[in-house]
């Protein structure tokens, strides 16, 4: 029994620690945030885009990051920046800090934010040996990603179908899976749950970063307040869509160094 229970301690241990080390590029910036906060720096997103920056040079140069990491972290610094430019300009939140380095309203380091999920799934993806069982065909995956990342942006116009899609995930994915290892021991769980997770987390990361002034919504103009757990669903639709990115883009370069064909699906 005590063997069983130092066992399970340690386990959770290291996997506490490489989770950690996982989410060491959305911690700096945090941290980073935290700083600029308490100093009261004038011009916090210009010198936030500077941080980030020198933080992703520090991390590949240290070999922290791989180079093929740093191209999926810029690749999703664009596909934020260019939500972040339509929400903003819709009104759905604003970055109301002065700054040089700001396109049509929006600072160019909350690119960023949305890359520091990716990046943390890049550094779980290779510390935890993950691996997806049962993935579905790409022709269902690709659609639906685009679906949810363009009906962000189009329920402004038209109704929102971010539950008729929630519910077309539970329907793709209920066979697949997750393995992941923590020394030895491989683990399982579903992949919607590791969505649902993931999303919880960065909602709570939300609140961290819209307290530190790293945006603000409409709610938070006098003074700051939760965000809504209404953005937990937004959360678990854009962690779906950077993780089917990121699982295409890790199923691609395997494929490739392979020398074969990327293949339509990553099913057992």
């Amino acid at each position: 029994m005590v063997k069983t229970l130092q066992l399970q301690t340690g386990q959770l241990f290291m996997f506490g620690y490489q989770q950690a080390l996982s989410c060491l590029f959305p911690a700096l910036i945090f941290a980073s945030l935290a700083i600029l906060k308490v100093f009261d720096v004038p011009y916090t997103y210009d010198v936030m885009l500077v941080v980030c920056l020198l933080i992703q040079w520090i991390m590949v140069k240290t070999g922290l990051e791989t180079r093929d990491e740093l191209k999926v972290i810029c690749l999703f610094h664009l596909i934020g920046l260019a939500l972040e430019i339509f929400k903003v300009n819709m009104g759905s939140w604003s970055y109301p800090q002065e700054a040089w380095t700001k396109v049509w309203g929006v600072p160019l380091y909350s690119g960023f934010m949305y890359a520091s999920v990716a990046s943390y799934l890049c550094q779980a993806w290779r510390r935890l040996h993950v691996q997806i069982h049962h993935w579905p065909s790409s022709w269902l995956t690709v659609p639906t990603g685009a679906a949810i990342y363009l009906n962000f942006m189009t329920h402004h116009y038209i109704a929102d179908l971010r539950w008729v899609l929630t519910a077309l995930l539970f329907i793709i994915f209920f066979r697949s899976a997750v393995t992941f290892r923590v020394r030895a021991i491989t683990y399982r769980m579903p992949v919607i749950l590791s969505f649902f997770l993931i999303g919880f987390f960065v909602w709570l990361a939300e609140n961290i970063a819209t307290y530190l002034g790293a945006w603000q919504y409409p709610n938070q103009r006098e003074a700051w307040s939760m965000v809504s757990l209404g953005k937990m669903s937004s959360w678990f639709l854009l962690v779906i869509v950077s993780f089917l990115i990121v699982a295409q883009l890790k199923h691609v370069k395997s494929s490739e160094s392979r020398g074969q064909e990327p293949p339509v699906s990553a099913s057992d």
